[in-house]
């Protein structure tokens, strides 16, 4: 794998180049890391996975555009302070509030909460994950999360 490249689908089978990552520049764990998100978040606008690809040593990601990103009150910057993990409640009433902030070692250590259905965090127990999403704009990932058995 060489590369990432976001590709947006404007519908009627037209794909648009939308973003393209490197795995020289961030590295093969980060491109995996990527992948694992339902939703990315890039210049105050939010995307939808919908597919996710492989074309020889290109990693192909089709997005579609869901509008303007909805900001929430206990947003935090994140750039220059590591990587990190947001862990919020999935409920829009509750304005997605924050539970925890996982900090992590490497993209791996990411991967590994990505890639799981169930959590466990922290002082508050195992949690269920309703999706993820890499907040290209706070530097963080993010998991959508809702007690074990709930409805939502």
């Amino acid at each position: 794998m060489r590369k990432l490249t976001y590709y947006i689908d404007k519908g009627n089978g037209q794909y648009e180049p939308f973003y393209e990552y490197d795995a020289l520049t961030v590295g093969i764990d980060e491109l995996y890391a990527r992948q694992l998100c339902t939703y990315f978040i890039i210049r105050g606008q939010q995307y939808e996975l919908v597919s996710n690809e492989m074309d020889g040593e290109e990693e192909i990601l089709v997005i579609k555009d869901r509008g303007r990103n909805i900001n929430v009150l206990d947003e935090k910057m994140y750039p220059g302070q590591g990587l990190n993990i947001e862990v919020r409640r999935f409920h829009e009433e509750e304005n997605y509030k924050l539970l925890s902030v996982i900090q992590c070692k490497t993209h791996f250590d990411i991967i590994r909460y990505l890639l799981k259905d169930i959590v466990d965090v922290s002082g508050l127990g195992q949690k269920q994950v309703t999706s993820t999403e890499i907040d290209e704009d706070r530097g963080v990932y993010v998991l959508y999360t809702k007690d074990i058995g709930e409805d939502v």
